[in-house]
């Protein structure tokens, strides 16, 4: 495609496969990345030639993107420009530089906003029918994905579902191209270089891109969103709806469970099963957590439980010890090491985490715990609940799956990096 020859490549560590290539074009080098395909068959929801189409699209318009060199088909990849800058703005270099770069970024990001979105129609992207469309977004297509994979009971996923169907905003009527997972770029010298990871964009609501902007600062720190969000209302000249915006960033956080919770249920070797076990609490926690703000529910956390040494405990020890020093050199044996963690946790304080599970369960339900042999069944006769309970139960409701749920991710703690104690930023306008 480049007309060149590949003089290096470099697997990029994360869980997708892609490349950094350096390629010899005449007398130039060319720095290229390789975005290969993940596929649907893992938690992809659009395939890559969407994100391919939505690429060429936007840079037609002028919005800073790599340029797409051309779709490979064996392996399926986008051949794109590598463009020069890092990403994540803790790495900047002063607070001043991060406001900076957040400042260009909101101004483009509203400049996308106000583009025509023909193009992108022309391109394939779908144009919600009414204003009940424009609230759920993209949600039908996360759902879909989630309802043909569903490997075993989800009553967290299941009870937000229900509400965001009854809470869904029917008032806004602009639809705009969003980026669908905001907040990723590259920067260098106060100034953004490239939007990157379009791979969910879409048409909808604009505030659907500042919604996700809240969940990606919880791994990725963006800086002072309430300023932000008043830079966006500058540019804009209209106020945001906080109502929405919330809506949004629920339903946004529960993509992430949506997409995920069948690789959790059932996962295979190689997959980084901590890192998508923290991805399915977080974000899940975070959606109960903003629910009960909306529903004026106060939620009490759990008591830390202590450690309780098994026989297993050293075993356990030896072998956290063991992959510590290799999972420094390769990503897999990371995955491995980061397991080894969890599980360390679950032999000394798990059997107490289910014990008190069970006891509240069987408090909500109002049935003794001695019914709910298995886990299985638990989780049934809960997602049962929450599909029938009406508004009277939600606080109830809301309050057991946030216990459950940071119980759960206690025991991911000592490896969940970026991850643990996560928390959606407070926001003020």
């Amino acid at each position: 495609m480049l007309g060149g020859k590949i003089m290096s490549a470099e697997r990029q560590k994360r869980w997708r496969p892609a490349w950094y290539l350096e390629v010899e074009c005449d007398e130039d080098v060319a720095s290229v990345y390789f975005r290969g395909d993940r596929g649907l068959g893992q938690d992809g929801v659009y395939n890559l030639e969407h994100e391919c189409a939505v690429l060429r699209v936007l840079e037609t318009q002028g919005i800073p993107v790599p340029h797409v060199y051309g779709f490979c088909e064996d392996p399926r990849g986008i051949v794109m420009e590598r463009v020069p800058g890092r990403a994540n703005l803790a790495t900047a270099e002063s607070d001043e530089e991060r406001r900076s770069v957040l400042d260009h970024y909101i101004e483009i990001l509203e400049e996308m906003h106000r583009l025509d979105v023909t193009p992108f129609e022309q391109a394939g992207l779908h144009r919600p029918k009414d204003a009940r469309a424009i609230g759920r977004a993209d949600l039908p297509v996360w759902e879909a994905g989630y309802r043909k994979n569903k490997k075993r009971p989800e009553p967290l996923i299941e009870f937000v579902l229900r509400w965001l169907d009854a809470n869904t905003p029917t008032d806004r009527d602009r639809v705009s191209i969003v980026t669908g997972d905001c907040g990723q770029f590259v920067f260098d010298n106060g100034r953004v270089t490239g939007i990157l990871d379009l791979e969910l964009a879409n048409l909808g609501d604009p505030l659907a891109d500042l919604a996700a902007m809240r969940c990606r600062d919880t791994s990725e720190p963006l800086g002072d969103l309430s300023r932000a969000y008043g830079r966006y209302q500058e540019l804009s000249g209209k106020p945001i709806d906080r109502r929405a915006l919330d809506y949004h960033t629920i339903r946004f956080a529960l993509n992430t469970p949506l997409a995920v919770a069948y690789l959790c249920a059932r996962p295979f070797a190689g997959l980084d099963l901590v890192q998508y076990l923290s991805w399915y609490l977080v974000f899940g926690r975070i959606a109960i957590e903003l629910i009960a703000e909306r529903e004026q529910v106060e939620l009490v956390a759990p008591t830390p439980r202590e450690a309780h040494p098994t026989r297993q405990s050293r075993e356990h020890d030896v072998l956290v010890a063991s992959l510590a020093a290799a999972a420094q050199q390769d990503y897999e044996l990371d995955g491995a090491y980061r397991v080894s963690q969890y599980l360390r946790e679950a032999d000394q304080h798990g059997a107490d985490g289910e014990t008190e599970d069970l006891e509240e369960l069987a408090s909500l339900l109002d049935q003794p715990a001695s019914a709910f042999k298995e886990a299985e069944a638990a989780d049934l006769a809960l997602e049962a609940f929450v599909l029938e309970a009406g508004p009277p139960r939600t606080a109830d409701i809301l309050q057991y799956l946030y216990r459950r749920t940071l119980r759960r991710e206690a025991l991911l703690a000592p490896a969940m990096r970026e991850l643990e104690n996560t928390k959606l930023q407070k926001i003020t306008i």
